[in-house]
Protein backbone atom coordinates (compact mmCIF):
# COMPACT_ATOMS: atom_id res chain seq x y z
CA UNK A 1 0.00 0.00 0.00
CA UNK A 2 1.04 3.48 -0.95
CA UNK A 3 2.38 6.26 1.65
CA UNK A 4 -0.98 8.43 0.47
CA UNK A 5 -3.32 5.75 0.76
CA UNK A 6 -2.20 5.25 4.61
CA UNK A 7 -2.61 8.96 5.31
CA UNK A 8 -6.10 9.01 3.77
CA UNK A 9 -7.48 5.79 4.65
CA UNK A 10 -5.94 5.43 8.58
CA UNK A 11 -8.87 8.72 9.43
CA UNK A 12 -12.38 8.24 9.70
CA UNK A 13 -14.22 9.50 6.48
CA UNK A 14 -15.18 12.41 8.05
CA UNK A 15 -11.93 13.48 7.69
CA UNK A 16 -10.59 12.50 4.11
CA UNK A 17 -11.54 16.06 2.41
CA UNK A 18 -9.05 17.41 5.32
CA UNK A 19 -6.50 15.58 4.89
CA UNK A 20 -6.77 15.28 0.73
CA UNK A 21 -4.01 17.70 0.61
CA UNK A 22 -1.63 15.49 2.07
CA UNK A 23 -2.31 12.78 -0.52
CA UNK A 24 -1.16 14.88 -3.40
CA UNK A 25 2.51 15.21 -0.87
CA UNK A 26 5.58 13.11 -1.00
CA UNK A 27 6.21 12.73 2.80
CA UNK A 28 8.44 10.25 4.95
CA UNK A 29 5.58 8.13 6.60
CA UNK A 30 8.43 8.21 9.56
CA UNK A 31 8.66 11.65 10.23
CA UNK A 32 5.02 12.42 9.40
CA UNK A 33 4.37 9.51 12.35
CA UNK A 34 6.91 11.25 14.28
CA UNK A 35 4.69 14.40 14.23
CA UNK A 36 1.73 12.85 15.41
CA UNK A 37 3.01 11.17 18.04
CA UNK A 38 4.84 14.25 19.30
CA UNK A 39 1.39 16.04 18.79
CA UNK A 40 -0.62 13.14 20.27
CA UNK A 41 1.68 13.09 23.01
CA UNK A 42 1.09 16.88 23.78
CA UNK A 43 -2.58 16.69 24.48
CA UNK A 44 -2.63 13.51 26.70
CA UNK A 45 -3.50 14.14 29.99
CA UNK A 46 -1.40 13.02 33.07
CA UNK A 47 -2.47 9.48 33.42
CA UNK A 48 -2.04 8.78 29.85
CA UNK A 49 1.28 10.47 29.95
CA UNK A 50 2.08 7.82 32.94
CA UNK A 51 1.00 4.94 30.77
CA UNK A 52 2.99 5.96 27.79
CA UNK A 53 6.14 6.58 29.74
CA UNK A 54 5.94 5.81 33.17
CA UNK A 55 6.52 9.04 34.64
CA UNK A 56 4.57 9.81 37.74
CA UNK A 57 2.59 13.17 37.41
CA UNK A 58 4.77 15.19 39.91
CA UNK A 59 3.60 18.37 37.93
CA UNK A 60 0.02 17.72 38.83
CA UNK A 61 0.95 16.66 42.63
CA UNK A 62 2.80 19.82 42.51
CA UNK A 63 -0.08 21.63 42.02
CA UNK A 64 -2.15 20.25 44.64
CA UNK A 65 0.60 20.79 47.48
CA UNK A 66 0.64 24.19 46.41
CA UNK A 67 -2.93 24.94 46.75
CA UNK A 68 -3.24 23.59 50.08
CA UNK A 69 0.20 25.71 51.54
CA UNK A 70 -1.12 28.85 49.79
CA UNK A 71 -4.53 28.67 51.42
CA UNK A 72 -2.97 27.65 54.75
CA UNK A 73 -0.93 31.08 54.03
CA UNK A 74 -4.01 33.19 53.13
CA UNK A 75 -6.16 32.16 56.18
CA UNK A 76 -2.86 32.96 58.36
CA UNK A 77 -2.57 36.73 56.84
CA UNK A 78 -6.00 36.81 56.65
CA UNK A 79 -6.91 37.01 60.54
CA UNK A 80 -4.33 39.43 61.04
CA UNK A 81 -6.36 41.65 58.41
CA UNK A 82 -8.96 40.77 60.20
CA UNK A 83 -7.43 42.31 63.58
CA UNK A 84 -6.38 45.75 61.44
CA UNK A 85 -9.54 46.25 59.94
CA UNK A 86 -11.30 45.32 63.81
CA UNK A 87 -9.22 47.84 65.33
CA UNK A 88 -9.44 50.46 62.91
CA UNK A 89 -13.30 50.51 63.21
CA UNK A 90 -13.40 49.78 66.95
CA UNK A 91 -11.36 53.33 67.25
CA UNK A 92 -13.51 54.87 64.64
CA UNK A 93 -16.62 53.81 66.73
CA UNK A 94 -14.79 54.87 69.81
CA UNK A 95 -13.47 58.38 68.41
CA UNK A 96 -17.52 58.87 67.93
CA UNK A 97 -18.34 57.97 71.60
CA UNK A 98 -15.33 60.44 72.92
CA UNK A 99 -16.01 63.88 70.87
CA UNK A 100 -19.50 63.57 69.83
CA UNK A 101 -21.71 64.81 72.39
CA UNK A 102 -24.48 62.09 73.85
CA UNK A 103 -23.52 60.01 70.67
CA UNK A 104 -25.44 57.36 70.64
CA UNK A 105 -25.20 53.75 68.20
CA UNK A 106 -28.47 54.70 65.88
CA UNK A 107 -28.83 54.13 62.07
CA UNK A 108 -30.28 58.05 61.67
CA UNK A 109 -28.06 60.80 61.54
CA UNK A 110 -26.91 62.44 63.77
CA UNK A 111 -27.48 66.59 63.82
CA UNK A 112 -27.58 69.79 65.71
CA UNK A 113 -30.43 72.51 65.34
CA UNK A 114 -30.04 75.71 67.90
CA UNK A 115 -26.90 78.01 67.65
CA UNK A 116 -26.06 76.65 71.69
CA UNK A 117 -25.48 73.39 70.47
CA UNK A 118 -23.29 74.30 68.29
CA UNK A 119 -21.09 76.05 70.36
CA UNK A 120 -22.15 73.38 72.99
CA UNK A 121 -20.86 70.51 70.81
CA UNK A 122 -17.56 71.91 69.77
CA UNK A 123 -16.74 72.83 73.14
CA UNK A 124 -16.90 69.34 74.09
CA UNK A 125 -15.14 68.26 71.25
CA UNK A 126 -12.10 70.25 72.49
CA UNK A 127 -12.28 69.67 76.15
CA UNK A 128 -12.32 66.20 75.23
CA UNK A 129 -9.30 66.62 72.72
CA UNK A 130 -7.52 67.97 75.41
CA UNK A 131 -8.18 65.96 77.89
CA UNK A 132 -7.81 62.89 76.22
CA UNK A 133 -5.34 60.91 78.02
CA UNK A 134 -6.81 61.43 81.17
CA UNK A 135 -10.53 59.99 79.94
CA UNK A 136 -9.80 57.39 77.27
CA UNK A 137 -9.48 53.54 78.00
CA UNK A 138 -7.37 52.81 75.05
CA UNK A 139 -3.87 53.33 74.46
CA UNK A 140 -3.83 56.70 72.30
CA UNK A 141 -2.19 59.80 72.77
CA UNK A 142 -1.08 63.41 70.86
CA UNK A 143 0.58 63.56 67.82
CA UNK A 144 3.95 65.17 68.03
CA UNK A 145 6.57 66.53 65.66
CA UNK A 146 9.77 67.96 66.92
CA UNK A 147 8.62 67.63 70.43
CA UNK A 148 5.90 69.67 69.75
CA UNK A 149 2.46 68.14 70.23
CA UNK A 150 -0.23 68.56 66.87
CA UNK A 151 -2.75 70.96 67.64
CA UNK A 152 -6.28 71.06 66.97
CA UNK A 153 -7.39 72.64 64.06
CA UNK A 154 -10.77 74.82 63.89
CA UNK A 155 -11.96 75.96 60.69
CA UNK A 156 -15.05 77.37 59.00
CA UNK A 157 -15.91 77.99 55.57
CA UNK A 158 -18.35 80.81 54.87
CA UNK A 159 -19.51 82.91 52.18
CA UNK A 160 -17.82 86.09 51.60
CA UNK A 161 -20.01 88.60 52.11
CA UNK A 162 -24.47 87.73 52.78
CA UNK A 163 -27.01 89.67 53.12
CA UNK A 164 -30.34 87.40 53.75
CA UNK A 165 -33.40 88.49 54.61
CA UNK A 166 -36.29 86.27 54.43
CA UNK A 167 -39.09 88.04 55.35
CA UNK A 168 -38.51 90.69 52.38
CA UNK A 169 -37.45 87.88 50.20
CA UNK A 170 -34.31 89.21 49.11
CA UNK A 171 -30.79 88.51 49.65
CA UNK A 172 -27.04 89.71 48.65
CA UNK A 173 -24.48 87.06 48.64
CA UNK A 174 -21.25 87.09 47.36
CA UNK A 175 -20.59 83.02 46.28
CA UNK A 176 -16.95 83.21 47.22
CA UNK A 177 -15.89 80.75 50.24
CA UNK A 178 -13.32 81.96 52.70
CA UNK A 179 -11.83 79.75 54.97
CA UNK A 180 -11.02 80.59 58.57
CA UNK A 181 -9.03 78.16 61.95
CA UNK A 182 -7.66 78.69 64.70
CA UNK A 183 -5.15 76.29 66.33
CA UNK A 184 -5.43 74.99 70.05
CA UNK A 185 -2.33 73.60 71.59
CA UNK A 186 -2.43 71.39 75.01
CA UNK A 187 -0.55 73.69 77.36
CA UNK A 188 1.86 71.86 79.55
CA UNK A 189 0.36 73.38 82.27
CA UNK A 190 -2.96 72.12 82.03
CA UNK A 191 -4.12 75.63 81.20
CA UNK A 192 -6.60 75.07 77.93
CA UNK A 193 -7.37 77.49 75.55
CA UNK A 194 -11.46 76.89 74.80
CA UNK A 195 -13.21 78.12 71.71
CA UNK A 196 -15.48 80.23 73.14
CA UNK A 197 -12.95 82.57 74.64
CA UNK A 198 -11.25 83.36 71.02
CA UNK A 199 -12.70 86.74 69.95
CA UNK A 200 -10.99 86.39 67.10
CA UNK A 201 -13.50 83.51 66.10
CA UNK A 202 -16.79 83.90 65.32
CA UNK A 203 -19.32 81.95 63.68
CA UNK A 204 -20.78 83.41 61.06
CA UNK A 205 -24.68 81.41 60.91
CA UNK A 206 -26.42 83.28 57.87
CA UNK A 207 -22.80 82.72 55.81
CA UNK A 208 -21.72 79.71 57.48
CA UNK A 209 -21.07 76.31 55.28
CA UNK A 210 -19.63 74.27 57.48
CA UNK A 211 -17.26 74.03 60.51
CA UNK A 212 -14.14 71.43 60.42
CA UNK A 213 -12.15 70.02 63.41
CA UNK A 214 -9.00 68.09 62.88
CA UNK A 215 -7.63 66.11 64.92
CA UNK A 216 -4.35 63.93 65.44
CA UNK A 217 -4.29 60.62 67.76
CA UNK A 218 -1.32 57.90 68.00
CA UNK A 219 -2.49 54.48 68.65
CA UNK A 220 -0.57 51.02 68.98
CA UNK A 221 -2.69 47.85 68.02
CA UNK A 222 -1.64 45.31 71.31
CA UNK A 223 -4.05 42.80 70.16
CA UNK A 224 -1.78 41.19 67.91
CA UNK A 225 0.55 40.39 70.53
CA UNK A 226 -1.93 37.69 71.56
CA UNK A 227 -1.56 36.19 68.01
CA UNK A 228 2.07 36.41 68.27
CA UNK A 229 2.59 38.64 66.33
CA UNK A 230 4.18 42.08 66.28
CA UNK A 231 1.77 45.83 67.07
CA UNK A 232 1.57 48.46 64.24
CA UNK A 233 1.63 52.05 65.46
CA UNK A 234 -1.53 53.82 63.92
CA UNK A 235 -1.57 57.45 63.23
CA UNK A 236 -5.68 58.35 63.41
CA UNK A 237 -6.32 61.77 61.27
CA UNK A 238 -9.87 62.77 62.26
CA UNK A 239 -11.70 65.12 60.71
CA UNK A 240 -15.31 66.37 62.59
CA UNK A 241 -17.84 67.93 59.92
CA UNK A 242 -20.44 70.31 61.04
CA UNK A 243 -22.28 70.76 57.64
CA UNK A 244 -24.77 73.67 57.28
CA UNK A 245 -24.47 73.41 53.51
CA UNK A 246 -28.69 73.50 52.88
CA UNK A 247 -28.74 76.22 55.22
CA UNK A 248 -32.35 74.19 56.11
CA UNK A 249 -32.04 74.88 60.10
CA UNK A 250 -30.61 71.58 60.42
CA UNK A 251 -26.99 70.89 60.67
CA UNK A 252 -25.81 67.40 59.96
CA UNK A 253 -22.38 65.84 62.33
CA UNK A 254 -20.27 63.81 61.05
CA UNK A 255 -16.74 61.89 62.04
CA UNK A 256 -14.27 60.68 59.71
CA UNK A 257 -10.97 58.85 60.72
CA UNK A 258 -8.24 57.90 58.15
CA UNK A 259 -5.87 55.32 59.87
CA UNK A 260 -1.94 55.49 58.37
CA UNK A 261 0.06 52.79 59.87
CA UNK A 262 3.58 52.98 60.55
CA UNK A 263 6.20 50.45 61.39
CA UNK A 264 7.35 51.26 65.72
CA UNK A 265 10.22 52.97 66.17
CA UNK A 266 11.07 50.99 69.24
CA UNK A 267 9.33 47.77 70.28
CA UNK A 268 10.15 44.70 72.55
CA UNK A 269 8.24 41.60 72.76
CA UNK A 270 9.31 38.61 74.63
CA UNK A 271 9.89 35.55 73.07
CA UNK A 272 8.49 36.93 69.61
CA UNK A 273 12.13 35.38 67.21
CA UNK A 274 10.73 31.81 67.19
CA UNK A 275 7.55 32.21 65.98
CA UNK A 276 8.52 35.26 63.42
CA UNK A 277 10.97 32.74 62.19
CA UNK A 278 8.65 29.88 61.56
CA UNK A 279 6.31 32.16 59.88
CA UNK A 280 9.09 33.55 57.38
CA UNK A 281 10.32 30.12 56.77
CA UNK A 282 6.57 28.94 55.79
CA UNK A 283 6.16 32.04 53.68
CA UNK A 284 9.61 31.25 52.12
CA UNK A 285 8.39 27.41 51.23
CA UNK A 286 5.55 29.19 49.81
CA UNK A 287 7.43 31.00 47.41
CA UNK A 288 10.06 28.19 46.65
CA UNK A 289 7.01 26.32 45.29
CA UNK A 290 5.38 28.65 43.67
CA UNK A 291 9.22 29.86 42.24
CA UNK A 292 9.33 25.80 40.64
CA UNK A 293 5.68 25.95 39.53
CA UNK A 294 5.98 29.43 37.25
CA UNK A 295 9.15 27.88 36.04
CA UNK A 296 7.55 24.37 35.12
CA UNK A 297 4.61 26.16 33.57
CA UNK A 298 6.72 28.88 31.74
CA UNK A 299 8.86 25.57 30.46
CA UNK A 300 5.75 23.94 29.20
CA UNK A 301 4.55 27.03 27.36
CA UNK A 302 7.81 27.45 25.34
CA UNK A 303 7.61 23.73 24.79
CA UNK A 304 4.27 24.33 23.24
CA UNK A 305 5.39 27.30 20.99
CA UNK A 306 8.42 25.15 19.86
CA UNK A 307 5.58 21.98 18.61
CA UNK A 308 3.41 25.08 17.16
CA UNK A 309 5.96 25.89 14.70
CA UNK A 310 7.23 22.89 13.93
CA UNK A 311 3.42 22.24 12.96
CA UNK A 312 2.87 25.45 11.00
CA UNK A 313 6.42 24.65 9.63
CA UNK A 314 5.55 20.75 8.47
CA UNK A 315 1.60 22.38 7.10
CA UNK A 316 3.31 24.94 5.34
CA UNK A 317 5.90 23.36 3.57
CA UNK A 318 3.57 20.77 2.04
CA UNK A 319 1.61 23.53 0.72
CA UNK A 320 -0.91 24.19 3.08
CA UNK A 321 -1.95 26.55 5.89
CA UNK A 322 -2.71 26.68 9.99
CA UNK A 323 -6.18 28.37 11.06
CA UNK A 324 -6.33 30.47 14.15
CA UNK A 325 -8.55 27.96 15.41
CA UNK A 326 -5.93 25.26 15.41
CA UNK A 327 -3.07 27.43 16.75
CA UNK A 328 -4.63 28.41 19.60
CA UNK A 329 -5.48 24.98 20.88
CA UNK A 330 -1.70 25.37 21.43
CA UNK A 331 -2.17 28.10 23.96
CA UNK A 332 -3.02 26.53 27.41
CA UNK A 333 -5.54 29.00 29.54
CA UNK A 334 -4.37 26.88 32.57
CA UNK A 335 -0.88 27.51 32.22
CA UNK A 336 -1.68 30.86 31.66
CA UNK A 337 -3.78 31.43 34.43
CA UNK A 338 -1.22 28.97 37.25
CA UNK A 339 1.53 31.78 35.96
CA UNK A 340 -0.59 34.28 36.46
CA UNK A 341 -1.32 32.84 40.10
CA UNK A 342 2.39 31.88 41.01
CA UNK A 343 3.39 35.90 39.95
CA UNK A 344 0.63 37.46 42.18
CA UNK A 345 1.24 34.13 45.16
CA UNK A 346 4.94 35.64 45.12
CA UNK A 347 4.78 39.07 45.30
CA UNK A 348 2.23 38.75 48.21
CA UNK A 349 4.30 36.75 50.08
CA UNK A 350 7.23 38.77 49.60
CA UNK A 351 5.27 41.65 50.65
CA UNK A 352 4.00 39.87 53.94
CA UNK A 353 7.32 38.67 54.70
CA UNK A 354 8.26 42.62 54.63
CA UNK A 355 4.51 43.33 56.98
CA UNK A 356 5.50 40.53 59.29
CA UNK A 357 9.21 41.85 59.79
CA UNK A 358 7.54 45.49 59.40
CA UNK A 359 9.18 47.08 56.91
CA UNK A 360 6.14 47.82 55.42
CA UNK A 361 2.23 48.07 56.39
CA UNK A 362 0.53 47.39 52.92
CA UNK A 363 -2.01 45.53 54.29
CA UNK A 364 -4.53 45.95 51.72
CA UNK A 365 -2.31 45.21 48.49
CA UNK A 366 -1.01 42.34 50.56
CA UNK A 367 -4.38 40.73 50.93
CA UNK A 368 -5.91 40.98 47.02
CA UNK A 369 -2.77 39.66 45.83
CA UNK A 370 -3.13 36.71 48.10
CA UNK A 371 -6.88 36.86 47.65
CA UNK A 372 -6.84 36.72 44.02
CA UNK A 373 -3.94 34.10 43.39
CA UNK A 374 -6.02 31.88 46.05
CA UNK A 375 -8.88 32.46 43.53
CA UNK A 376 -6.89 31.64 40.62
CA UNK A 377 -5.27 28.10 42.04
CA UNK A 378 -8.55 26.79 42.95
CA UNK A 379 -9.58 27.75 40.01
CA UNK A 380 -6.97 25.97 38.45
CA UNK A 381 -8.02 22.58 40.12
CA UNK A 382 -10.73 21.90 37.41
CA UNK A 383 -8.08 21.81 35.08
CA UNK A 384 -7.70 18.46 36.41
CA UNK A 385 -11.11 17.57 36.68
CA UNK A 386 -11.65 18.59 33.39
CA UNK A 387 -9.95 15.33 32.66
CA UNK A 388 -13.04 13.40 33.99
CA UNK A 389 -15.69 13.26 31.77
CA UNK A 390 -17.98 13.62 34.35
CA UNK A 391 -16.73 16.98 35.59
CA UNK A 392 -15.73 17.92 32.41
CA UNK A 393 -19.31 19.35 31.69
CA UNK A 394 -19.07 22.56 33.79
CA UNK A 395 -15.98 23.64 31.81
CA UNK A 396 -17.63 22.82 28.61
CA UNK A 397 -20.95 24.37 29.48
CA UNK A 398 -19.20 27.52 30.62
CA UNK A 399 -16.76 27.89 27.76
CA UNK A 400 -19.21 27.27 25.27
CA UNK A 401 -22.40 29.35 27.03
CA UNK A 402 -19.79 32.60 27.48
CA UNK A 403 -20.29 34.28 23.46
CA UNK A 404 -24.26 33.98 23.60
CA UNK A 405 -23.72 35.09 27.88
CA UNK A 406 -21.79 38.11 26.39
CA UNK A 407 -23.46 38.94 24.05
CA UNK A 408 -26.71 38.94 26.17
CA UNK A 409 -25.32 40.57 28.51
CA UNK A 410 -24.52 43.80 26.52
CA UNK A 411 -27.97 44.36 25.98
CA UNK A 412 -28.89 43.80 29.76
CA UNK A 413 -26.47 46.50 30.72
CA UNK A 414 -27.71 49.17 28.58
CA UNK A 415 -31.54 48.64 30.18
CA UNK A 416 -29.76 48.72 33.70
CA UNK A 417 -27.71 51.36 33.13
CA UNK A 418 -30.80 53.32 32.05
CA UNK A 419 -32.79 52.21 35.08
CA UNK A 420 -29.77 53.96 37.41
CA UNK A 421 -29.78 56.72 35.44
CA UNK A 422 -33.28 57.52 35.72
CA UNK A 423 -34.03 56.34 39.14
CA UNK A 424 -30.89 58.84 40.27
CA UNK A 425 -32.52 61.49 39.04
CA UNK A 426 -36.59 61.17 39.36
CA UNK A 427 -36.07 59.46 42.68
CA UNK A 428 -32.79 60.37 44.18
CA UNK A 429 -34.40 63.22 46.17
CA UNK A 430 -36.82 61.31 47.64
CA UNK A 431 -34.79 58.28 48.85
CA UNK A 432 -31.58 57.83 50.31
CA UNK A 433 -30.90 54.57 48.28
CA UNK A 434 -31.25 56.74 45.12
CA UNK A 435 -29.03 59.47 45.86
CA UNK A 436 -25.99 58.84 43.52
CA UNK A 437 -25.62 56.78 40.78
CA UNK A 438 -23.26 54.13 42.92
CA UNK A 439 -25.85 53.05 45.05
CA UNK A 440 -28.79 53.17 42.69
CA UNK A 441 -26.80 50.18 41.48
CA UNK A 442 -26.54 48.69 45.06
CA UNK A 443 -30.17 49.28 45.52
CA UNK A 444 -31.57 47.84 41.81
CA UNK A 445 -29.53 45.03 41.99
CA UNK A 446 -30.90 43.74 45.33
CA UNK A 447 -34.14 44.00 43.93
CA UNK A 448 -33.46 41.61 41.61
CA UNK A 449 -33.11 39.14 44.54
CA UNK A 450 -35.97 40.40 45.94
CA UNK A 451 -34.34 42.83 48.80
CA UNK A 452 -34.79 45.98 49.17
CA UNK A 453 -38.84 46.34 47.88
CA UNK A 454 -40.71 46.88 50.57
CA UNK A 455 -38.50 49.17 52.23
CA UNK A 456 -38.18 51.41 49.02
CA UNK A 457 -42.18 51.28 48.52
CA UNK A 458 -42.40 52.08 52.11
CA UNK A 459 -40.18 55.10 52.24
CA UNK A 460 -41.40 56.40 49.02
CA UNK A 461 -45.22 56.31 50.31
CA UNK A 462 -45.17 59.76 51.87
CA UNK A 463 -43.92 61.25 48.98
CA UNK A 464 -46.28 63.09 46.18
CA UNK A 465 -48.55 61.58 44.55
CA UNK A 466 -46.81 61.86 41.18
CA UNK A 467 -43.65 60.65 42.90
CA UNK A 468 -45.57 58.01 44.21
CA UNK A 469 -46.76 56.78 40.90
CA UNK A 470 -43.84 57.00 39.34
CA UNK A 471 -42.20 54.67 41.93
CA UNK A 472 -44.40 52.21 41.31
CA UNK A 473 -44.46 51.90 37.77
CA UNK A 474 -40.65 52.15 37.73
CA UNK A 475 -40.23 49.73 40.12
CA UNK A 476 -42.51 47.21 39.16
CA UNK A 477 -41.23 47.60 35.42
CA UNK A 478 -37.46 46.77 36.62
CA UNK A 479 -38.28 43.84 38.81
CA UNK A 480 -40.82 42.38 35.33
CA UNK A 481 -37.93 42.80 33.41
CA UNK A 482 -35.04 41.63 34.62
CA UNK A 483 -36.10 39.22 37.60
CA UNK A 484 -38.66 37.71 35.15
CA UNK A 485 -37.43 38.01 31.49
CA UNK A 486 -33.67 39.02 31.73
CA UNK A 487 -32.92 35.86 34.39
CA UNK A 488 -34.96 34.02 32.84
CA UNK A 489 -33.25 34.13 29.86
CA UNK A 490 -29.79 33.89 31.28
CA UNK A 491 -30.74 30.33 32.21
CA UNK A 492 -32.22 29.67 29.45
CA UNK A 493 -28.86 29.84 27.49
CA UNK A 494 -26.64 27.95 29.97
CA UNK A 495 -29.44 25.37 30.43
CA UNK A 496 -29.93 24.90 26.76
CA UNK A 497 -25.68 24.54 26.48
CA UNK A 498 -25.51 22.19 29.28
CA UNK A 499 -28.04 19.71 27.53
CA UNK A 500 -26.58 19.71 24.51
CA UNK A 501 -23.13 19.09 26.14
CA UNK A 502 -24.92 16.35 28.29
CA UNK A 503 -26.07 14.71 25.41
CA UNK A 504 -23.24 14.71 22.70
CA UNK A 505 -21.05 13.56 25.88
CA UNK A 506 -21.38 9.94 25.34
CA UNK A 507 -21.15 10.03 21.82
CA UNK A 508 -17.21 10.39 19.89
CA UNK A 509 -15.91 13.00 19.14
CA UNK A 510 -15.63 13.84 15.22
CA UNK A 511 -12.95 15.72 14.53
CA UNK A 512 -13.61 18.32 12.19
CA UNK A 513 -10.64 20.78 12.09
CA UNK A 514 -7.20 19.64 10.68
CA UNK A 515 -5.08 19.66 13.55
CA UNK A 516 -7.37 17.10 15.52
CA UNK A 517 -8.04 14.94 11.82
CA UNK A 518 -3.88 14.51 11.36
CA UNK A 519 -3.60 13.65 14.87
CA UNK A 520 -6.42 11.17 15.37
CA UNK A 521 -4.68 9.31 12.35
CA UNK A 522 -2.85 8.22 14.97
CA UNK A 523 -3.76 5.42 16.35
CA UNK A 524 -1.19 4.28 18.56
CA UNK A 525 -2.62 3.22 22.18
CA UNK A 526 -0.54 5.42 25.48
CA UNK A 527 1.18 2.12 26.23
CA UNK A 528 2.45 1.90 23.08
CA UNK A 529 6.61 1.59 22.82
CA UNK A 530 7.00 4.42 20.67
CA UNK A 531 6.21 7.26 23.29
CA UNK A 532 8.45 5.13 25.78
CA UNK A 533 11.40 5.45 22.95
CA UNK A 534 10.83 9.54 22.93
CA UNK A 535 12.63 10.90 25.71
CA UNK A 536 12.31 14.03 24.85
CA UNK A 537 11.01 15.81 27.98
CA UNK A 538 7.74 16.39 28.85
CA UNK A 539 5.85 19.68 28.08
CA UNK A 540 2.85 19.19 29.74
CA UNK A 541 2.09 20.21 33.03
Amino acid sequence: MSEQEVLVNSGSSGNVSTLSWLAKADLDCQTVEELRGKLKYFFMSPCEKYQARGRKPWKMMLQFVKIIIITVQLVSFGLSNEMMVTFKEENLLAFKHLFLKDYKDRGSTYAVYTKHEVHDHIDHIIMRYLNLQNVTVGNHAFETVNGVVTPLSLCQEFYRHGNISPENDSFDIDPHVEKECIYIYPMNSMEYEVFPNDANFTLHFKRLLSVNIYLKVKAINLQTVRHDELPDCYNFSIVIEFDNRAHSGRIKVSLNSNAEIKVCKEWTVSNSSDHFLLIVLFDSLVIVVCLLSLVLCTRSVCASVRLLLEYVWFISEHHGTVSWSDRMQFVNGWHILIILSDVLTITGSVLKICIQSKELTNYNVCSILLGTSTILVWTGVMRYLGFIKKYNILILTLKAALPNVMRFSTCAVLIYVSYCFCGWIVLGPHHENFRSFNTVAYCLFSMINGDEIYLTFSKLRERGSMVWLFSRVYIYSFISIFTYMVLSLFIAIITETYETIKVRMPEQRRCTDRLQAFITTCKNHPTFGTYKLDQEPSSYL
